[in-house]
């Protein structure tokens, strides 16, 4: 049996696009976690306020990111 050992070629020619989805994704969880935040309270509420906290930190990760590859290109 034969193995190819070698790497894939690295190909950031969608990088963009494909943080740009990411972010699309994480806006829309962000929207529907705040809708779930209607009907709960106390330790759930605290839980899904403190995730949705992380998610506008990767989002702004995200942003950095997309600009570090349009700089790049």
């Amino acid at each position: 049996m034969t193995y190819n050992n070698k790497p894939n070629p690295d190909d950031r020619s969608d990088n963009v696009e494909k943080l740009q989805e990411m972010i699309v994704n994480t806006v829309d969880n962000i929207q529907k976690a705040e809708e779930t935040m209607q009907n709960v309270s106390g330790e759930d509420r605290a839980h899904i306020e403190a995730k949705n906290e992380r998610r506008r930190e990767s989002i702004d990760a995200m942003r950095s990111e997309i600009k570090d590859e349009n700089s790049a290109r």
